[in-house]
């Protein structure tokens, strides 16, 4: 299999942690966003949302999106994780990444702070209401649910450092800060960093 993906793509970094988890290992390709690689002909033919990441199959088929159904085994433990991994991945994520900040630079004539601004907003609204969901529930234990890795955490560590780039300031979110603690503490999740991708960028 060949995980086609970008050093600093939140997405692709969950996918990396699963893959981790579940010890599959996998070619590495990459596509510059920066750069509008994602964008070239032969990527858009495997991905027409022309986004990373795409994991293309030995037997040629294509997966794409990035929500890795690690759960717990329970309903409502399941119910519960779903619910918390859409607070990154549908309701920070997709407003406040490399193409939104572009489109508001271009369109909207607003400047690299103004573009941080926006972006640290949406990141803030949304660590708020995990950081309200998990501190003190019951459920909550060494990670997001539970005392093992779930989708939840998957989806929270990469958004974590996209909020450590956009300078929001973590102290107002204790409880996230534990949780990304244990989080990169695991070799799953530290192996997948950003950092130590191939393809990384100061």
């Amino acid at each position: 299999m060949k995980l086609i993906g970008y050093f600093r793509s939140s997405a692709a970094f969950r996918v990396r942690i699963a893959l981790n988890l579940k010890g599959v290992v996998v070619e590495h390709a990459f596509r510059h966003l920066r750069r509008g690689e994602h964008r070239a002909p032969d990527y858009v033919a495997l991905n027409p949302q022309k986004l990373v990441p795409a994991l293309v199959l030995d037997s040629g088929e294509v997966l794409t999106q990035s929500n890795p159904p690690i759960l717990p085994k329970d309903p409502v433990g399941r119910a519960r994780v779903r619910s918390l991994a859409l607070i990154p991945t549908a309701d920070i994520h997709p407003i406040q990444n490399l193409r939104v900040m572009a489109y508001l630079r271009d369109k909207y004539e607003q400047s690299e702070e103004g573009t941080f601004a926006w972006s640290r907003h949406w990141i803030e609204t949304g660590f708020e209401a995990y950081e309200a969901s998990v501190a003190g529930n019951r459920h909550t234990g060494a990670y997001s649910h539970g005392d093992q890795p779930t989708m939840a955490d998957l989806c929270l560590a990469p958004q974590v450092f996209n909020a450590q780039r956009f300078k929001v300031d973590m102290s107002r979110f204790p409880t996230i800060q534990r949780i990304f603690a244990t989080c990169m503490k695991h070799p799953a999740f530290d192996a997948a960093q950003p950092a130590k991708q191939p393809d990384a960028e100061p």
